[in-house]
């Protein structure tokens, strides 16, 4: 067993705590607090690889069915917002809102707590939804787009646990402050796993470019969020995830 994974659950069991942490798929588990949700962001990536498949199916089914690689790529995104219930892009359109319309700290928190979207969420979601598809659809081949998903979905999870742990909470309460922070240890199995995933479909090139631009870009965007409102909260981190995902899309769409 990893040094800072929880041997009293195992390895499987970590796997269905992130599963239920991280998408709506019925795995017969609650999804955890007090800290556990820390313990099992190791296997984020493999979560995500899991929902990247779930939308390359869609996108490899619906060119079966010739209609058009640009709707193939808008329901291989539907597929993955299905399988995760909106979570994370939930994440984006609150943080947006938050960062864009509050005032000051506490006001941003109290925008991004509000389950209503106001403009600047709905604008970031058409963006990650639109962006996302047009990459599908430039790459155009079943198998390679199937494979950008799988990288795309994996290593952008895979960033998640370093951010918990470097990052504070903004708040004493809600998804973030009972998420725990992950060892370092757990950090860096997680950032592994999604790196040998998204080297692994996308090529050594390419993975190493869509790795590392991820990274900057999901970096930028914590320091904007420790500036902003002093951490990270559980939208914070879908953003997070929205953001990686977005990136390598676009990295695997370059010819």
């Amino acid at each position: 067993m990893v040094r800072g994974m929880d041997a009293r659950r195992g390895i499987f069991t970590d796997f269905l705590l992130a599963t239920a942490v991280l998408t709506r798929l019925p795995v017969g588990i609650a999804a955890p607090g007090d800290g556990m949700v820390a313990a099992s962001c190791w296997a984020f990536p493999l979560v995500g690889a899991g929902i990247g498949f779930i939308a390359g199916l869609a996108f490899f089914a619906a060119e079966l069915l010739g209609i058009g690689a640009l709707p193939a790529a808008l329901l291989a995104v539907l597929a993955g917002v299905a399988a995760t219930g909106a979570l994370h892009e939930d994440g984006l359109a609150d943080t947006v809102d938050g960062f864009g319309g509050g005032t000051d700290r506490a006001a941003k928190l109290a925008i991004m707590r509000d389950s209503r979207v106001g403009a600047y969420g709905a604008i970031a979601l058409v963006f990650s939804i639109g962006l996302r598809a047009a990459a599908i659809a430039a790459i155009g081949d079943p198998i390679h787009a199937g494979l950008a998903l799988i990288a795309a979905h994996a290593a952008a999870r895979g960033l998640l646990a370093p951010a918990m742990l470097l990052l504070p909470p903004a708040r004493e309460d809600g998804l973030g402050a009972a998420a725990g922070r992950p060892s370092r240890v757990v950090a860096m199995v997680a950032v592994a796993i999604g790196g040998v995933i998204a080297l692994g479909c996308l090529g050594p090139r390419a993975g190493t470019v869509a790795l590392a631009l991820a990274g900057a870009a999901v970096a930028a965007i914590a320091v904007l969020a420790r500036r902003q409102i002093g951490g990270y909260t559980g939208d914070v981190l879908g953003a997070f995830q929205q953001i990686g995902e977005i990136v390598i899309l676009l990295v695997a769409a370059t010819p």
